[in-house]
């Protein structure tokens, strides 16, 4: 159920995947890419996921604005992700 009447904020919607270096931390092997939407970026990371140490995938909204970011809401993760700030 969605307000019509309400001010859609723009939504932030990123992939990262991992991977681990030869000293086993993760680092960034793909991203942060901006995705379309939640849909896709749940698509992109599930096919990431398999080559990959690590997916996540996570939205916020956003009012670019004001420079206003919500907290990220996880939508998608699999295998090792460093924590999320």
């Amino acid at each position: 159920m969605s307000h019509s009447t309400e001010h859609k904020n723009p939504k932030l919607i990123v992939v990262i995947a991992f991977d681990r270096g030869e000293d086993g931390d993760l680092f960034p092997a793909f991203g942060p890419a901006d995705q379309q939407s939640e849909d896709r970026a749940i698509r992109t990371a599930r096919a990431l996921a398999v080559k990959h140490a690590g997916v996540i995938a996570w939205s916020r909204d956003a009012d670019p604005t004001l420079g206003d970011y919500g907290p990220p809401t996880t939508l998608f993760a699999s295998g090792d992700v460093p924590d999320m700030e």
